[in-house]
């Protein structure tokens, strides 16, 4: 069973799919955020973003890519967020399909922002929208990525809007108890009783 968990930055994507596994060993999370990070490692994805971005993206002492610097260029552009994915999305993809394969008879958690712009979320048996109030998220996101709060507001402007009827459940995250109830709900209603 695969499960798409799906929210902007700092929606608490991560926390919900921890309340899946607190209830149940065979449930998987996959964070696909961090397979884009480790694409960015790659040898010719490294080469590839260079030549189409400019020596700008490069940690030059260590041939590694300057994340920062990266996403400047492509949270201000939907073209230039095309082009980032035109180059790593196929690396990120045989490491989704490697995964799924793998942990096929698990309850698999594909945890990402930008899901439904893939086969995966067509793919998936239950589709959650995890939703957060802005102020929240933004002291979440800061905290996290270590960022300014104009860095958060460019990055949320960028970001896809959820149209709430594409989802079979949609998590209000305050992380109080109702959101744990929830979760457990879901859990009992649609994934144990599959």
């Amino acid at each position: 069973m695969i499960v798409c968990i799906v929210g902007k930055s700092g929606s608490g994507k991560s926390y919900i799919c921890k309340l899946f596994q607190d209830i149940s060993k065979d449930i998987i999370h996959l964070d696909i955020d961090n397979i884009s990070h480790e694409v960015l490692t790659y040898p010719k994805v490294y080469n590839d973003l260079v030549n189409t971005f400019g020596m700008s993206v490069s940690n030059n002492d260590n041939k590694t890519i300057n994340r920062r610097n990266l996403g400047n260029i492509v949270f201000n552009s939907v073209k230039e967020m095309d082009k980032l994915t035109s180059i790593t999305w196929p690396c990120m993809q045989s490491i989704i399909d490697e995964f799924i394969c793998k942990h096929y008879n698990n309850i698999i958690l594909l945890d990402w922002q930008l899901l439904l712009n893939t086969k995966y979320y067509n793919l998936s048996d239950l589709k959650i929208l995890v939703e957060s109030p802005i102020e929240l998220r933004r002291k979440m996101t800061i905290l996290r990525d270590n960022i300014t709060e104009e860095l958060f507001e460019t990055r949320d402007k960028a970001s896809f809007e959820f149209n709430s009827n594409e989802f079979d459940y949609i998590i209000n995250n305050d992380y109080s108890d109702k959101v744990k109830e929830k979760v457990k709900e879901i859990y009992d209603k649609s994934i144990v009783s599959r």
